[in-house]
């Protein structure tokens, strides 16, 4: 059959294709979520519109057919409409396009996709977007606020970090306070005659290769494994320092173990790649490896440079004085 001619606004697909195909057709793309139509090009006019677009544009008493783009948009919306659609009738091919069109005082959003029929009529799939793109809107809101909470948590968690002489960047305790523990830690341990080890820690690499994020991770696998009344600190770029209070040697050394597989298991990402955290560590107990706090800190440090000989990623023990 013949399409009518350019100034008979009829149904055109239906008469292509016989009503109850149409309908049918159309039926079972709107149950895929799919709006169609299709458009003379010479006037602008529908020639045919599948029931759920009557129902988008409101014409519940008269069809989208017969209807053009300027009589149910805005006229900027119409225009960028046809000028897609003559873009589409010269090229030939099938595009797709995202277009917001204000509905009942709503903007909506809109995926369209384009195929040129013949050369005077036009096919559009219509998908409606607005749904997803409420939900996106709402996902990114809620994200944006969850990295603003945790912005101010982080905030307070320094501040309280400061106030209780901790790190900010670790959330150890700072080698001030640290040095005072160890120092009261010795005159216990000799008052009572019972032992307690110092434990130094290195980020194996050098300073100059590690970065804040491996400091950050061995912090948080420090205060994870570290008691009430044990204390860890961060010497220097390079070293930290555990005092494990009333553990001797042994126990010490299964510990540290225990942490230095911890340490190489982390995941420790920056920058779009995992760095790793491998760490070397050196064990000395009071008073069987020292008498003082001078020794002790020089005992825990010859078995974390042994360890570091050894190969790096291992746990050290201090000689056992026999004086």
């Amino acid at each position: 059959m013949p399409a009518p001619t350019d100034d008979t606004p009829a149904p055109w697909f239906a008469q292509q294709t016989g009503d109850s195909v149409a309908r049918l057709m159309g039926q079972s793309m709107e149950a895929l979520g799919v709006l169609w139509s299709v458009k003379q090009m010479s006037n602008g006019q529908y020639v045919y519109a599948s029931p759920g677009l009557d129902r988008l544009f409101e014409r519940s008493e008269s069809s989208v057919v017969g209807s053009s783009d300027n009589e149910l948009m805005r006229p900027d919306e119409a225009a960028a409409m046809r000028r897609v659609e003559l873009q589409v009738m010269g090229q030939g091919h099938a595009q797709s396009n995202e277009h917001r069109i204000e509905l009942s005082g709503r903007r909506r959003d809109f995926t369209l996709v384009r195929q040129a029929l013949d050369e005077r009529h036009l096919l559009t799939l219509w998908w409606d977007r607005s749904h997803e793109r409420q939900r996106e809107t709402q996902l990114q809101k809620a994200l944006t606020q969850i990295e603003q909470h945790q912005g101010e948590m982080e905030v307070l968690r320094r501040q309280a970090q400061q106030g209780a002489g901790r790190d900010e960047a670790t959330g150890l305790q700072q080698r001030r306070l640290f040095d005072e523990v160890l120092q009261r830690e010795i005159d216990l341990s000799t008052r009572e005659h019972r032992e307690f080890s110092l434990v130094l820690i290195a980020i194996d690499g050098g300073a100059p290769n590690i970065q804040p994020a491996q400091r950050e991770a061995l912090g948080r696998l420090l205060r994870a494994n570290t008691r009430a009344m044990d204390a860890a600190c961060q010497i220097d770029d390079e070293c930290f320092g555990v005092l494990l209070s009333g553990v001797g040697l042994a126990t010490a050394h299964s510990r540290m173990e225990h942490l230095r597989r911890q340490c190489a298991q982390q995941i420790v990402a920056a920058e779009g790649r995992d760095l790793g955290l491998s760490v070397s560590m050196g064990v000395a107990s009071f008073p069987h490896t020292a008498s003082s706090q001078g020794e002790l800190l020089q005992a825990s440090e010859q078995a974390l440079r042994q360890a570091q000989r050894r190969g790096c990623n291992q746990v050290a023990l201090a000689a056992i004085s026999l004086t």
